[in-house]
């Protein structure tokens, strides 16, 4: 079978497309992958030997406006277009909504039934009728279509829900890495990875932190437009206790997750307050304690599995309350929270890993 993957990013900043490249043989399949460089910066492509790599190299900053991004979205068509052509493909597996709508009418059209749809964030669906809808349809119309939250069901149509599956941003490589000698410290550090945004709710935080001796704060991870405006911040307010450390490759995770007494999984928009973030699962596998943003998703799940606090740095006692719950913190209990809940994430994860495979021994 001839199968593509479309993604909307580079492809170390697309952790989920190893749920399906860790579940189809390779070797069985000629399998390719259309991916968008969005930096135009190089990256270590070793591990996918054997995969047919497709680059579209266009710079875009993410957090441009949407009038702005028009223009490359329909160049990413252009390119994922003539590829589909060229190849007369089997199978496609959609990676997110963006590449999803900007092929739409080739997806519900030409390959109904032919395709995995793979939802992980929401993005113009809140504010955008159109694009609502026609997420809606590319659910319907796909063979099957994964999802990493529940929490984001709602912009699925109700007649659909047989078709919809959870899975999870696991990384299988992290479950490794669950044994390991933490470096202790005297200040409780907080840390954040991935992509820095947010920088008016982050700026609380910093407040907070910044003058809390008790505290380091520290960000790993790309940085654009709120990442410079942070570090502008800190610069300014002579904070001597928050840190950037630029981007780093997904297994650095396992060095610095050695100097992580909670990690900050906080996020205020309308996406993050439904999704299921990498840092969530991170923190269940390495036992790390963490922050989520009241009311989110995210904070729903660790407060029920009993594995993190739910604060608003806005909160005049946030640095309190949160000393207080590390403080109090039971190892033993703690840990064993985080086995209970790793479980019944596998079980999930593992019903989609057998569903992909179960897809692709036989043949859409």
């Amino acid at each position: 079978m001839k199968i593509l993957i479309i993604g909307p990013g580079k492809m170390k900043y697309m952790p989920y497309i190893h749920f399906y490249l860790d579940n189809i043989n390779w070797k069985a399949h000629d399998m390719h992958v259309a991916y968008w460089n969005r930096d135009e910066k190089d990256e270590n492509l070793s591990q996918f030997e054997g995969l047919h790599l497709h680059e579209f190299k266009r710079f875009m900053v993410n957090d441009a406006p949407l009038k702005t991004k028009l223009c490359l979205f329909y160049s990413f068509r252009r390119f994922c277009v003539k590829l589909i052509k060229k190849h007369d493909f089997d199978c496609l597996i959609v990676l997110h909504s963006i590449p999803g709508v900007v092929l739409y009418d080739w997806l519900v059209k030409r390959y109904g039934g032919k395709y995995i749809f793979d939802y992980r964030d929401s993005t113009y669906e809140p504010r955008v009728k159109f694009f609502k809808r026609a997420v809606g349809n590319i659910i319907r119309c796909s063979r099957i279509t994964f999802t990493s939250s529940d929490g984001i069901r709602e912009y699925f149509p109700k007649d659909c829900k047989d078709k919809i599956i959870t899975s999870h941003n696991l990384l299988e490589d992290s479950l490794k890495h669950r044994e390991y000698k933490r470096i202790c410290s005297e200040k409780i550090r907080i840390a954040f990875w991935g992509f820095i945004r947010h920088a008016e709710l982050n700026k609380f935080l910093i407040d907070r932190i910044g003058n809390d001796e008790r505290f380091e704060l520290h960000y790993y991870g790309r940085e654009q437009i709120d990442a410079y405006t942070l570090k502008e911040y800190v610069r300014i307010n002579t904070y001597s206790n928050i840190f950037f450390h630029g981007e780093y490759k997904p297994e650095d995770r396992y060095e610095f997750a050695k100097k992580t007494d909670i990690i900050h999984n906080i996020y205020l928009d309308d996406n993050m307050l439904r999704a299921m973030g990498n840092k969530y699962y991170d923190g269940v596998i390495f036992r790390i304690p963490q922050i989520c943003f009241p009311g989110s998703q995210m904070a729903r799940m660790s407060n029920d599995a009993q594995i993190g606090i739910s604060l608003d740095p806005r909160d005049s006692g946030f640095c309190d309350t949160l000393c207080n719950y590390y403080n109090q913190i039971d190892k033993v209990s703690f840990n064993r929270f985080c086995d209970v809940e790793l479980n019944r994430i596998l079980l999930e994860y593992n019903r989609g890993c057998e569903i992909i495979s179960g897809i692709f021994s036989n043949s859409l």
